[in-house]
């Protein structure tokens, strides 16, 4: 199986003129209509000019609209992976556990938790070089979002992916991430494993710091931020359009607060450390300057080395677009008039 992917992704944000064209074309059809009423009639007006066609400026549209598609496609660069090979890397193993409860909604940290904490992550993503990285998502209970791999490119798809809604149960349970993330270290002695917990720390589900124990033991040394202010604030949602505050079962309004005390008790059970997030700070860099000086270890993994480029036919169907909208007129040509391609006249 070979990979695909763009050498220049940036240009692909060049689609989004489309929609703008689309609509542009269509203001410029209204005007050109409320133009010829003022002539009189339109029926009389337009057996006035015989030559005039309403499908040819249509089909021209739309086969530079392709053509625009396809240069835009072009300058991204499609590109095939052409060869396999495995790499032996020094790095560490990484799994981060993201909790995606309600409470991370929450808006002490701007914009929100969940979504500060997204951002952070994408940035310690991108400065990754050899290490390890995985994914687990927890509310109620925990979720691998991606196991443990050095493709960074899909860490950051999946981790872009992250919401609330996609975990059926509620809740926060720091337990059972501890536990998936146990399970989901590479196999072995020797091998230099961390973990790091972002959460609010209001665990309501398991005990976290005997799990944490327990990881200790395996040589897993656990970090914690804790995101959130201690003083509490609610939850916002959003209840048939429009704005509220997540409430219990009594209808009062819910208040999430950082439980800094369960999040320094497992960082400490495990000789991590503990760092608490603000919105100009989340913590990640002090955490990973800790986790470089551990001891590194041999990896291996599987890679593409070498890609192939594919824009090629790209620009053959660019090209084939333009020379056909450049042969096409916009008015009705009378030598061609009876000649009928495609049994209706253009």
């Amino acid at each position: 199986m070979q990979l695909f992917r763009f050498a220049n992704p940036d240009f692909l944000y060049l689609l989004l003129l489309l929609p703008v064209m689309v609509i542009l074309w269509i203001l410029n059809g209204i005007r050109k209509k409320k133009a010829l009423r003022r002539f009189g009639n339109s029926d009389l007006v337009m057996k006035l000019m015989p030559e005039h066609s309403g499908a040819r400026p249509f089909i021209k549209f739309i086969l530079q609209l392709l053509a625009l598609s396809a240069v835009i496609i072009l300058l991204a660069r499609p590109q095939f992976g052409s060869k396999l090979e495995e790499i032996k890397k020094e790095g560490v193993e990484v799994i981060i556990a993201l909790d995606v409860s309600n409470s991370m909604l929450a808006e002490d940290i701007q914009p929100n938790r969940l979504t500060r904490a997204k951002q952070a992550l994408t940035r310690l993503i991108d400065n990754l070089e050899n290490d390890k990285i995985g994914l687990i998502v927890f509310a109620g209970d925990a979720y691998t979002q991606i196991p443990i791999t050095t493709d960074y490119i899909s860490a950051k798809m999946f981790l872009n992916a992250i919401n609330p809604y996609m975990v059926p149960k509620q809740g926060t349970a720091i337990g059972s991430a501890i536990s998936l993330g146990m399970k989901s270290f590479s196999h072995g002695e020797g091998k230099s494993k961390a973990m790091i917990i972002i959460t609010d720390g209001e665990n309501h589900e398991d005990d976290p710091v005997s799990v944490a124990e327990e990881a200790a033991k395996e040589g897993i040394v656990i970090h914690t931020i804790g995101i959130g202010s201690a003083e509490g604030v609610p939850v916002p949602v959003i209840v048939n359009g429009k704005r509220d505050y997540l409430k219990d079962r009594d209808g009062n309004t819910v208040i999430t607060k950082l439980d800094e005390e369960i999040l320094k008790r497992i960082a400490v059970a495990t000789g991590g450390n503990y760092v608490r997030a603000s919105n100009t700070n989340i913590g990640l860099d002090e955490i990973y300057s800790e986790i470089k000086k551990m001891k590194k270890q041999e990896m291996e993994s599987k890679m593409y080395t070498e890609y192939n480029d594919q824009f090629q036919i790209y620009a053959v169907i660019a090209l084939f677009l333009l020379v056909t909208d450049f042969i096409i007129m916009e008015r009705k040509n009378r030598k061609l008039a009876n000649i009928r391609l495609f049994k209706f006249k253009i």
